[in-house]
């Protein structure tokens, strides 16, 4: 009997041997990144198994990993080749491409040395990159990035070292790079090229999607910041219930290019400005980190700042300030925050007749601008502009919420920030649901010209230019016939305008 048992006890140890190496995350390479407080209710299933199990863990080394300067975006440190070289990145949520400087340059401290990381991979293709106000140019290569206020990951991602740029870079902003978060279809040179979280997805187990919490002003009353003068915290992978209050709003995401949203309602101070629900969408509205106002088409920002103007008629404000040209200043601690008015945008929720609310305070929409400001005064600048790309949901937007952009379920969610500035009298909220009918008619449509259309129109240019050039065409045959007829000889006068005849 001493042989099968020990058989028995030999087989006993290796079935547990086997099933303690399945358990995910029980060795050293288990990730540490996971869904803290999944995007789906428990009731709903459909997660992949082999994510499950990373979920009890906490994001407490993501918090607090963003900086930046107010009006110059926020950003995060990234590891990037081998051995790593430590960049600030600025995250936007309104590009595809991961970029960074690559050369020197007056306003980087540092830069990306190519040469000097051992994992670096030239892709041997050349990108521009245009934006509304600067543009850059570079080198299309691959190499090994990392967070290291992140997940605990590294991947092979694709990266465009810098050469060249033009009014890209901010002096003083502190970051060398940009972080583009948004899809594939945007991405330059074109969308083969895959973007960052696209990469990240594909070779880790991190979940697909991640939230933001931009805090502005609000960051210096919890944190030290050092340079810095706002902070907030991006979690890859997950959300975090400790960065927001109530519930949590979802919207459906249109369409996978930008992350493109459908508005249905605009009001000020509760007034609807009552315009056709196109309006505000025309030709698309997104939400994005890297620019910082509410930008709104021509018509909607004209009907906003002629409702702001006159909610917050007890002050006279020079015009200038309306258009972003000049600066309001007053005694330090004595902004009359309540004179002006709150800005509520409906957007349509994920049942598609319903919509919610975010009311946004003028503790975000007016931006401070610490490098005039003195010790006796605070000044701000009016941060709603007009656009001629569509509705733009920048960062003072996103300051007052915690946003949730969750591609896995193609949706954006937004619920109160625990760090957003306030007053006794008003708080930023999201509240709903309102009812409505067909919302997403409110959506822009690019008109559609169909083939029969295009034909008709090609036929009726073909027949006005027949038109044109059949009188032109009569007076040189005519013209060589003359020739023929009476040629050239002595004595045989030539007049330019019996050409004509």
């Amino acid at each position: 009997m001493e042989p099968a048992a020990h058989a028995l006890l030999l087989f006993c140890w290796t079935v547990l041997a086997v099933l303690a190496a399945s358990v995910p995350g029980s060795g050293a390479g288990g990730l540490r990144v996971a869904l803290l407080h999944p995007a789906r209710r428990p009731s709903q299933q459909g997660a992949p198994r082999r994510r499950r199990a990373a979920r009890s863990v906490t994001f407490v080394d993501m918090i607090d990993n963003l900086r930046g300067k107010s009006g110059q975006g926020y950003y995060v440190e990234m590891a990037v080749g081998t051995p790593p070289q430590k960049l600030n990145i600025l995250v936007d949520t309104g590009s595809s491409n991961f970029a960074v400087g690559a050369a020197a340059h007056p306003f980087l401290r540092r830069y990306y040395h190519r040469s000097l990381s051992m994992s670096y991979r030239d892709l041997g293709r050349s990108v521009y990159v245009p934006y509304t106000q600067g543009r850059w140019e570079g080198e299309l290569g691959t190499d090994l990035v990392s967070v290291p206020h992140g997940p605990n990951v590294s991947l092979r991602a694709n990266i465009a070292a810098i050469t060249q740029s033009d009014r890209f870079f901010i002096n003083g902003s502190n970051w060398e790079g940009i972080l583009g978060l948004a899809y594939a279809e945007i991405a330059r040179p074109d969308e083969t090229l895959e973007p960052f979280f696209d990469s990240l997805v594909r070779q880790t187990n991190v979940p697909n999607l991640f939230s933001l919490q931009l805090c502005g002003a609000g960051f210096t009353q919890n944190y030290s910041l050092g340079s810095a003068t706002v902070g907030g915290s991006m979690i890859i992978g997950g959300i975090d219930p400790s960065l927001y209050v109530g519930e949590v709003w979802y919207t459906p995401i249109r369409r996978e290019w930008y992350y493109e949203v459908i508005i249905v309602r605009i009001e000020v101070n509760g007034q609807d400005l009552n315009m056709d629900c196109k309006e505000y969408n025309y030709d698309k509205s997104i939400v994005d980190s890297g620019t910082t106002n509410l930008r709104l088409p021509r018509k909607v920002f004209q009907a906003a700042v002629k409702a702001i103007e006159a909610a917050s008629s007890t002050e006279q404000f020079p015009s200038g300030f309306w258009l972003g040209e000049q600066l309001v200043c007053w005694q330090a601690g004595t902004t009359p925050w309540h004179i002006f008015p709150v800005i509520s945008l409906y957007l349509m929720s994920e049942n598609r007749n319903q919509s919610f609310r975010i009311s946004i305070l003028p503790q975000q929409y007016l931006r401070p601008v610490e490098d005039v400001a003195s010790a006796q005064e605070d000044c701000y600048k009016f941060a709603v502009s007009q656009s001629s790309t569509g509705t733009v949901m920048g960062a003072v937007i996103m300051e007052g919420f915690y946003v949730v952009f969750d591609r896995e379920r193609k949706r954006i969610g937004f619920a109160v920030s625990t760090c957003h500035v306030h007053d006794e009298f008003r708080t930023a909220s999201v509240e709903g649901p309102f009812h409505g009918v067909e919302l997403e008619d409110c959506g822009y449509n690019i008109p559609q010209t169909d083939e029969s259309t295009l034909m008709t129109i090609a036929y009726i240019m073909a027949g006005i230019c027949a038109l044109f050039m059949l009188p032109l065409c009569l007076m040189v045959c005519q013209w060589r016939f003359a020739r023929c007829l009476h040629p050239l000889g002595a004595g045989n006068f030539a007049d330019d305008i019996s050409l004509l005849k």
